[in-house]
């Protein structure tokens, strides 16, 4: 094989390649290239104490970490962000809402902190911050949500809200009716 061959060869490699890697990158959101690329989202079953009845949630700010009770002894174990230090919190709420590709309208704090928010993004946007979907607790702002920034999960940055990989909010969405118990701790289960 001549050298022109072997050079040719090799681009047409680079090239289909290249075309797949966009293909794929087109036919995912930017929340699915991203965890193909980084393997977002790492639910796990785990064991958990018995104290903890089915069907509730519980969010260890000290783990970053949401469970899912959905036997007794055992849960669903999620990787979340959680707040910044100025925007912590710790209570017992409950789901008192659900929504699918839920819009979003930042608070005039967020919008005095950061003026170049928009006052309003349509939920399914690419660039919502709350993912596609969202579970509102209490008469508070804050929401269990999907993200568009995956490569928060795992840090303190919320304004204190508790942030979800969107395949694993995608995950415990379907599992939580309204009305279910959540209990927002800073006590380490791991």
């Amino acid at each position: 094989m001549s050298h022109y061959s072997f050079v040719r060869r090799c681009l047409w490699t680079v090239a289909a390649a290249s075309v797949a890697l966009t293909a794929m990158a087109a036919s995912a959101s930017a929340q699915g290239f991203f965890s193909f690329l980084w393997s977002g989202g790492s639910r796990q079953v785990v064991s958990f104490p018995t104290s903890y009845s089915p069907g509730q949630i519980i969010v260890s700010f000290g783990d970053r970490r949401l469970y899912w009770v959905h036997r007794r002894g055992e849960a669903i174990s999620y990787p979340i962000a959680v707040p910044r230090p100025q925007s912590r919190w710790q209570g017992v709420t409950s789901v008192t809402a659900k929504r699918v590709n839920p819009s979003w309208t930042p608070t005039p704090e967020m919008r005095r902190e950061n003026p170049s928010l928009p006052a309003y993004m349509p939920g399914g946007h690419p660039r919502n911050p709350l993912g596609v979907r969202a579970l509102y607790l209490g008469s508070s702002l804050y929401r269990i949500h999907g993200t568009d920034a995956p490569w928060t999960i795992g840090e303190a940055v919320s304004k204190g809200c508790i942030r979800m990989y969107n395949e694993d909010v995608l995950d415990l969405y379907p599992r939580v009716p309204v009305g279910t118990k959540v209990t927002v701790t800073w006590r380490r289960f791991t």
